[in-house]
């Protein structure tokens, strides 16, 4: 079992688990580490000028939406993708695997970017769900197979997820430069042709490359039998057909603008991750332990909640704000605003490898991931205390320095380092590893929760100061880090394994072998034949 692990698992090699070099890493990582650079290259290109192009009057080719609406439509439509990842770890749990529906999540995604594209008005709406539902099938499935591929050390998940972050904030940073000119400068749609371009490449990688998974999430893991898989499609065509007539009966009576469609999604990813946790946690196929551990990664997923809350203001209110409040005179030429946007992944780029490097070394520790997630929010509250502060100073007409703004995305990318690497990788010790892509996908559900919430608080712009608008940001970010460093102890012990529990009351010291896994399964030969490639 050693060998296999030295063969086919991310520390192979002298540069192991802590290198900054892909090379040193296995083959299937590379592939996954490259369709994560070409589909957040699309997906950070579109980001960079969906608001700008919303507000864009009609007569330069934008939508012509308010300022509100506007950022509302971002946070709704982040909220929409998130919302329909646990959609999709679903049909990876009992259709068709982690690895076909990664591949699917692609090809649809890449349609939705030139759906955009187009230049007919009616395409743009297609568009965005064409996304967000490709948005959906991917990523939850990219975190489980990459979970999956490396098997049971967590150690070495936190640290290759947070490696991968070079590699897609390299695209990240390019893809607002690209994407952004030419989509304020030159045409709205071919900014979004550039990332459709993108994520066709990535999707090709991804179908090319697709034996060096072996039968690693090639089946689900909990497959529906026949009968059951029918009647799962039909229902499936029918809730598309209903809701698909819905809202072409709603845009044909007038009854549903943007404002109301935005509202809709605000509410449903609000009720639904409620919903989504409350069927999971009743599920027959869960021991008493596994409800134990997921009872308490409710404050991980309550604080994944808040945190992408305020992340999604990156691409909506702080957009706007650079756009009407910042000075982006450079020796007389005029910064995109889109520009600013590779800020966050230019900071991710430089300290990815020393957070990899840090969650490596600190992977256990008093608290562990609860105060992981604390120092996340917590940088993130700070985050809003400068904006509110920038925002005060910009009160009028005046215009402060984008320094402000880079100082902000800084601290964001900093808490996004700690907060997306540990979340993703916890996720995989709370259930049984069929239940992987279900909890990836409830995972981001709750991040739709945030998507929803923001798309409904960014309108408080229009009512409240700006700087109390970011004030408040502050506060809950804050209380909430302070909530989860003050509960890190009771949070810790509920996530813990049961034969650490059982370890803990009878006074015995842990398994040096590393047995006393999730709910005892421990980490013999059939468990890692399993999970990983080895």
């Amino acid at each position: 079992m050693t060998t296999a692990r030295a063969e086919h698992g991310p520390g192979a090699g002298p540069g192991g688990a802590g290198s900054g070099s892909v090379r040193s890493w296995p083959a299937w990582y590379r592939t996954l580490f490259m369709s994560d650079v070409w589909e957040r290259f699309g997906f950070f290109g579109m980001q960079a000028i969906l608001v700008l192009f919303a507000v864009a009057p009609r007569s330069e080719g934008g939508l012509g939406l308010a300022k509100a609406d506007a950022a509302a439509l971002f946070g709704a439509w982040i909220g929409l993708a998130f919302m329909l990842c646990l959609p999709g770890g679903w049909v990876a749990d009992r259709l068709l695997g982690p690895r076909r529906t990664l591949l699917i999540g692609a090809g649809v995604t890449t349609v939705g970017h030139f759906a955009l594209a187009t230049p007919w008005l009616w395409t743009t709406p297609l568009g965005l769900i064409l996304l967000a539902a490709g948005l959906g099938l991917y990523k939850p499935n990219h975190q489980a197979m990459l979970n999956l591929m490396f098997g049971k050390d967590s150690g070495r998940r936190e640290a290759g997820i947070s490696l991968m972050y070079v590699g897609i904030q390299v695209s990240a940073l390019l893809s607002p430069l690209i994407a952004g000119f030419l989509g304020e400068r030159v045409d709205w749609r071919l900014g979004f042709a550039v990332s459709g371009t993108a994520m066709l490449l990535g999707t090709v990688q991804l179908f090319i490359s697709r034996h060096q998974f072996k039968e690693v999430g090639a089946r689900p893991g909990r497959p529906l039998g026949r009968e059951e898989s029918r009647r799962a499609f039909r229902r499936i065509g029918i809730t598309a057909a209903v809701v698909l007539l819905l809202i072409t009966a709603g845009v044909a009576s007038g009854g549903l603008g943007p404002a109301g469609a935005i509202g809709l999604v605000g509410t449903v990813s609000i009720i639904a991750p409620v919903l989504a946790y409350l069927v999971l946690y009743r599920s027959k196929e869960l021991t008493a332990g596994d409800r134990r551990r997921l009872r308490s990664f409710l404050w991980i997923f309550l604080g994944s909640t808040l945190f992408w809350s305020m992340i999604a203001q990156d691409g909506s209110s702080l957009t706007l704000f650079a756009k009407e409040s910042t000075d982006r005179q450079v020796l007389g030429f005029d910064v995109p605003v889109s520009w600013l946007q590779s800020a966050t992944p230019l900071f991710i780029l430089v300290l990815a490898p020393v957070f990899a490097w840090a969650l490596l070394k600190y992977r256990g520790g008093s608290g562990g991931v609860p105060v992981k997630f604390s120092v996340g929010l917590g940088l993130t509250g700070v985050s809003f205390l400068i904006m509110a502060l920038a925002a005060a100073l910009a009160a009028g007409d005046r215009k402060v320095s984008p320094l402000w703004l880079l100082v902000v995305y800084l601290m964001h990318a900093c808490g996004e380092l700690i907060v997306a690497a540990v979340g993703i990788a916890a996720v995989a010790d709370v259930l049984p590893r069929k239940f992987i892509a279900h909890m990836l996908g409830l995972l981001w559900l709750f991040a739709a929760l945030g998507g929803g919430a923001g798309s409904g608080m960014v309108r408080l712009i229009d009512v409240i100061p700006e700087p109390l608008y970011y004030l408040m940001l502050a506060v809950m970010a804050l209380a909430m880090g302070g909530a989860l460093a003050l509960r890190r102890h009771s949070v810790q012990r509920g996530l813990a394994g049961d034969e650490e529990m059982q370890d803990a009351a009878t006074g015995r010291a842990p398994d040096p072998g590393g047995r006393g896994g999730r709910g005892g399964r421990g980490t013999d030969e059939t468990t890692l034949k399993e999970d990983s490639p080895a």
